[in-house]
């Protein structure tokens, strides 16, 4: 604090900003030290960085910032959205850095079931957008599962009662996953359980389910709060085993029922859904193996009225032989006869061959094949030195074309030079005379623009009248009296004054301007042509 002045002593106690800032600290906390607040989630944007939580709490006429610290937000059993009203439990104290008071949050709960339902319902349609409850998500339960996994309390009446029916319908192997139904660590207990089941492994030590049921009795909207978590429904969602919710009873409704692939009304008719009657499986084979019976008894019967019709219709034995029976007698009277006949015939034959067969025609063309033997090399050597030689002919005429190769390249490259020379003269004079004929057209249309400009003109005679704003003036009655004037001749612009409607009644000299080749910028806008 400033120091007093000497004419005025005060015995007022000097505080530091430190000093008065505790202090205020200190006395809130005592007068507040722990209160209940009711008021609407404003600015919350999750935790920070840091793990704590910031945002505030309002109503319709005022608003207090509030914080969570990072321990105390892992252990909360709600926590905190955007626009929910809740009921917050702590302590009012200030933060000295920006002169601001506080509540700092020990517990949290929604103002009431009618909030814990506006949660319930915003969660459901935020997972319901993005695809979660689809039914193309769901799958069909196993008709006979081997193996089903069951997730509740190992210590209530639900897991007995769905043992008890699944061991009077159909006993199959059951594995339970304890977790805790109600409680702040519900949702994660239950969601663990959900993707520890579908971890399992087809060959490890724990068989894994073919089926899952997640079950609990009935109880409070907020009992069964921790299965309206959002982890519960997405483990539920992603589950690559078939899974069964059966929560509460037939009128209590959580989100893992809408991701779930089938609801149960109760546990026990979780069980029920989940596997066959035994015994009426028994009796149905049993009906369908008699059934099977019958039908083949009278299928055989059948067959077998219709072989004896089919043999009735066969010939006998006798009037089947009696034909080839006869064949075969008639072959054998002629088969005697026939041999001799054919032994005659034989002899005849090797009776000619051998008269023509004797010794000089023997040595005759033992001769004749000596001869071929002998004159066959004479006539293979004679074909390789013919072929030789159309080799060696060959490889002459090749020489003779590789010699005469470096030639035609010269000759090729001269041929090249001459004709890329001709290009370059033939280009060169085409330059030439292309930019001739541009600056021919560049002359002409200079000409044409002399022609066309409103100067020209001015050096006949003519003026251009113009007001004070460099507006065109084209008629006498647009001049009003006293109004000063601009006139511009061919060698250069003077101003005037009106002094009537018939004309200026005094003119002051201007330097003259220079004549231009192209025409002054300075024309008004509708100019045009004096043309």
């Amino acid at each position: 604090m400033a120091p007093f002045p000497d004419d005025s002593p005060t015995n007022a106690t000097e505080f530091t900003v430190s000093e008065l800032s505790g202090s205020i600290r200190r006395t809130v906390e005592d007068a507040f030290g722990n209160v209940r607040v009711r008021g609407e989630i404003s600015g919350y944007r999750g935790p920070h960085s840091s793990g704590h939580a910031y945002f505030s709490l309002k109503d319709d006429r005022a608003r207090i910032e509030a914080v969570i610290w990072k321990g105390t937000f892992s252990k909360l059993k709600h926590r905190p959205e955007e626009g929910l009203e809740v009921i917050a439990t702590g302590r009012i104290t200030t933060y000295a850095g920006s002169s601001k008071y506080q509540i700092v949050i020990d517990s949290i709960e929604p103002a009431g079931a009618g909030a814990l339902m506006a949660l319930i319902e915003e969660r459901r349609r935020k997972l319901a957008a993005e695809g979660l409850f689809d039914e193309a998500r769901k799958q069909l339960l196993p008709y006979m599962p081997r193996v089903i996994g069951v997730v509740t309390s190992p210590t209530g009446a639900v897991i007995r009662d769905i043992l008890h029916r699944i061991e009077d319908r159909f006993p199959v192997h059951v594995i339970v996953w304890p977790v805790r139904v109600q409680g702040d660590t519900s949702g994660d207990e239950v969601a663990r359980a959900i993707s520890g089941f579908n971890a399992l492994g087809p060959d490890g030590p724990i068989k894994r389910p073919d089926l899952i049921i997640v079950a609990r009795g009935g109880g409070s909207l907020e009992d069964l709060w921790g299965f309206n978590d959002e982890a519960v429904v997405r483990a539920a969602a992603d589950s690559d085993i078939p899974l069964i919710s059966a929560v509460g009873h037939e009128t209590d409704w959580t989100l893992i029922d809408h991701a779930s692939d089938r609801r149960a009304p109760t546990p026990t008719g979780a069980a029920e859904m989940a596997v066959p009657v035994k015994a009426d499986l028994e009796a149905q084979i049993a009906g369908l193996g008699a059934r099977l019976k019958s039908a083949q008894s009278r299928v055989l019967d059948r067959r077998r009225e219709a072989v004896r019709g089919l043999a009735r219709a066969l010939p006998t034995l006798d009037s089947v032989l009696a034909l080839p029976r006869q064949r075969l007698d008639r072959s054998g009277q002629g088969l005697g006869q026939a041999l001799q006949i054919n032994t005659a015939n034989l002899r005849r034959g090797f009776e000619r061959h051998a008269s023509r067969v004797t010794p000089i025609a023997l040595v005759s063309a033992i001769r004749e094949k000596r001869q071929t033997l002998n004159d066959k090399p004479v006539r293979a050597d004679r074909a390789l030195e013919r072929r030789f030689e159309r080799i060696r002919t060959r490889l002459d005429r090749h020489a003779l074309v590789l010699a005469s190769v470096p030639r035609r390249i010269a000759e090729t490259q001269v041929q090249s030079r001459g004709r890329l020379e001709q290009l370059v003269r033939r280009g060169d004079t085409a330059l030439a005379q292309m930019i001739g004929q541009h600056k021919r057209t560049l002359s002409a249309q200079e000409r044409m623009l002399k022609s066309l400009s409103y100067q020209s003109v001015l050096g006949r005679g003519f003026a251009v009248v113009r007001t004070q704003d460099r507006n065109l003036m084209s008629r006498a009655e647009q001049a009003q009296s006293g109004e000063m004037i601009g006139i511009e001749f061919a060698d250069g612009e003077i101003s005037a004054l009106v002094s009537g409607t018939g004309g200026p009644a005094k003119a002051s000299r201007t330097p003259a301007r220079q004549k231009s080749a192209k025409p002054s910028s300075k024309a008004g806008p509708g100019q045009g042509s004096l043309f």
